[in-house]
């Protein structure tokens, strides 16, 4: 049965609906909009219980979310709701998408978007066809001894599936893209179906570990590439945007070396930079998407400084949260008191605000240390 098509205005009383692995940031940014929303993610984590009128935690199942638990909460919430903004998870599954849709307005891209875009032979394809430069992909392994390649899994968010793929083998949903070099700079995208504005540039870093050498660590902006530069990501990113119908807020990531830069791939959904760019100037993300599905487009602004940074902590070693915690409020994103975090899974988000990149990095360094010396490790079972 099609469903009747609902407001994307901020001015409708109903609430929306928030999904995503972690809906903090969404939360956050619209209740700095004036709005409080329903969320559906994987962590409840206490700051975004605080931010959503309502905050409902879901089982995990691989990369995403438990799908008959996620489509049985959506059943539930979607007769009082405007529509569902959802974020990271959704990549690998667009027909998770397409059920939810089903059921509830997406104040975001369509399946159909989403699933053009984060298929890398789709993607590549349209690249070569708008004359952009991307890495080559493949779909067969590299031949044993052969270097320079890289192992990606299909929608795959976060860079844990990301791996050297020196004699690798092909796994189900998994393709191979030459590895190039350059600065890692993410390009947020407002579109609104026809084409797109660029409204900040971030820098991004990995925090490796054994088994994912590219996990990603954290993020800063604004960064300000040369002109020429950023005149041709902002060319690319407006013929991207009417080429695949691209809507609201997305984010184009890319490899910068010079002026010469290399396209890795397009989000399809608010992202991680969140927290670097809403509230400049007054400026609010999330009305700024909700507009954008309209067909409303600002007027370009110059994100203003300070730099802002953040970074996951992620545990160094097997940890417990003190029941009488006291965050920092440079935190986010923080694990429930009392509980415990294994090795290597994160903890929180760190922030920090500096003049530049360097010194917002250097703060964030030292906050997590701070923070390390207020957890405990936990005694052996």
């Amino acid at each position: 049965m099609p469903i009747a098509r609902r407001s994307t205005s901020s001015a409708d009383p109903r609430r929306a609906l928030v999904a995503a692995l972690s809906g903090r940031a969404l939360a956050a940014a619209a209740r700095r909009a004036g709005e409080r929303v329903l969320v559906l993610d994987l962590f409840a984590d206490e700051d975004t219980a605080r931010c959503a009128q309502r905050c409902i935690r879901l089982p995990p199942d691989g990369p995403g979310f438990e799908r008959h638990a996620l489509l049985a909460a959506v059943d539930d919430l979607a007769p009082a709701a405007r529509g569902l903004v959802y974020g990271a998870g959704f990549e690998h599954d667009p027909p998770l998408l397409a059920a939810l849709a089903r059921r509830v307005q997406l104040l975001g891209n369509a399946p159909e978007t989403v699933a053009s875009v984060k298929d890398p032979h789709r993607l590549a394809g349209l690249l070569g066809r708008l004359g952009l430069p991307h890495p080559e992909i493949r779909c067969a392994p590299p031949a044993s001894g052969e270097t320079g390649w890289l192992r990606k899994r299909a929608g795959g968010t976060g860079g844990s599936h990301v791996a050297i793929a020196t004699g690798a083998t092909a796994a189900p949903g998994s393709y191979f893209q030459r590895r190039v070099q350059g600065r890692p700079l993410s390009a947020l995208l407002l579109a609104d179906g026809s084409g797109a504005q660029v409204l900040g540039y971030s820098e991004q870093w990995v925090a490796p570990v054994a088994g994912a050498p590219f996990r990603y660590g954290g993020c800063a902006g604004p960064v300000m590439p040369p002109p020429r530069l950023t005149r041709a990501i902002a060319e690319a990113s407006d013929a991207l945007a009417a080429a695949t119908g691209l809507v609201g807020l997305n984010s184009l990531d890319l490899l910068v070396e010079d002026e010469r830069f290399s396209i890795l791939e397009i989000n399809p959904r608010p992202g991680a930079t969140l927290d670097l760019f809403d509230g400049r100037a007054g400026c609010s993300l999330w009305r700024l998407h909700l507009a954008a599905l309209d067909g409303q487009l600002p007027p370009a602004q110059t994100a203003p400084a300070p730099v802002r940074a953040a970074a996951i902590f992620y545990a160094p070693s097997a940890l417990a949260i003190p029941r009488d915690m006291i965050w920092p409020r440079w935190t986010a994103d923080r694990e429930t008191r009392g509980g415990h975090v294994p090795r290597d899974a994160p903890v929180c988000t760190v922030r920090a605000a500096a003049a530049s990149v360097a010194a917002a990095r250097a703060q964030l360094e030292r906050r997590a240390d701070r923070l390390l010396a207020r957890l405990v490790t936990p005694a052996p079972a």
